[in-house]
């Protein structure tokens, strides 16, 4: 996990939590890497001053004053923790829109990694992703590791949910770092690792039952059973990359390839086996400025209940301007 040297913690009120700052010390110990804590008051620099500059006999320049100083005493908490393990710390306080100011701090000091905490309802086990998640995971061009509260400090089981296509080079290099990070985290933590890809036939159910297009049975099934080489054939390619450690004396590692359409065959999977931490690509192709999170992530991310690891392709760009 030797590859994040400038990590950058969001600190608000929405999943500040005792995991989430574990986790980014042991991160920072293990690659020895520089800390900044950021938390981002939603509100433009003066905005506060005018709000509150009506009321009578309020002194709304201080009352702004007063809040960014409340904001930086929380940081300097959180830091503290951070300086008794010797790690290099920064901490900074924000104002505007919390994901735009986030992303400008990612591309302002280069980045390689957000950690953010989430909060879980008490009467769900979905995740509840805050606007400022799901932007980050949309549009932030670093991995954002989004953190669930969680008594564990290491993960039992780790997934990485790939779909390989070496034709495709945007897609090859994306799933080479979700391979690379999962690997990477599943060795550190003596996780299980499992390496799903999730396949199937373009409009199957259409062909079998369609009373305009005439297939026999026999000849779909072997279409189908085509495509299933095709897909075991290159994820045997992206394994090859990832030789398994025949010495190790941890958790043996798990591929998989399983028919169906990814939103459901990922969390249905993760909900199974009990994983702790996915780590997936949010964008499958590069160059296009702006380009939103494809709709296959988005489904996957309002049904996950476990921690997520979330990649762009390299080259991705994002909307948003420094």
């Amino acid at each position: 996990m030797k590859r994040f040297k400038n990590i950058l913690m969001v600190c608000d009120d929405q999943g500040l939590h005792d995991a989430m700052i574990g986790r980014a010390i042991w991160l920072a110990k293990a690659n020895e890497a520089r800390v900044t804590l950021v938390d981002v008051v939603d509100a433009a620099p003066g905005d506060l001053t005018r709000k509150f500059a009506a009321l009578p006999g309020a002194r709304s320049y201080d009352f702004e004053y007063e809040v960014l100083e409340l904001h930086r005493a929380r940081l300097a908490e959180v830091g503290g923790a951070f300086r008794a393990e010797k790690i290099e710390t920064t901490e900074l306080v924000l104002q505007g829109t919390p994901f735009i100011e986030i992303i400008k701090q990612v591309l302002r000091a280069g980045h390689d990694l957000v950690i953010k905490g989430v909060d879980q309802p008490a009467d769900t086990n979905s995740l509840f992703f805050s606007s400022t998640h799901l932007h980050l995971l949309r549009k932030c061009p670093s991995p954002v590791w989004v953190i669930k509260k969680s008594r564990r400090r290491q993960y039992a089981r780790v997934l990485a949910a790939v779909d390989p296509d070496p034709a495709d080079p945007g897609r090859a290099a994306l799933n080479r770092l979700i391979m690379d990070l999962a690997t990477s985290l599943s060795a550190t933590d003596g996780s299980e690792l499992h390496v799903l890809n999730a396949w199937g036939f373009e409009e199957e159910t259409t062909l079998r039952h369609s009373a305009f297009i005439k297939i026999p049975d026999e000849d779909l099934d072997a279409l189908i059973e085509e495509e299933r080489k095709r897909s075991a054939e290159r994820l045997s390619q992206l394994m090859e990359n990832y030789p398994a450690d025949e010495s190790a004396t941890g958790p043996a590692r798990q591929i998989h390839l399983v028919k169906g359409n990814a939103p459901q065959v990922i969390p249905e999977f993760a909900r199974k086996r009990r994983v702790e931490l996915i780590v997936m690509g949010t964008v499958a192709r590069t160059g296009i400025s702006g380009l939103f999170i494809g709709n296959t992530a988005e489904s996957i991310l309002n049904q996950i209940e476990c921690s997520i690891l979330a990649v762009k392709p390299p080259g991705f760009e994002t909307p948003v301007k420094p």
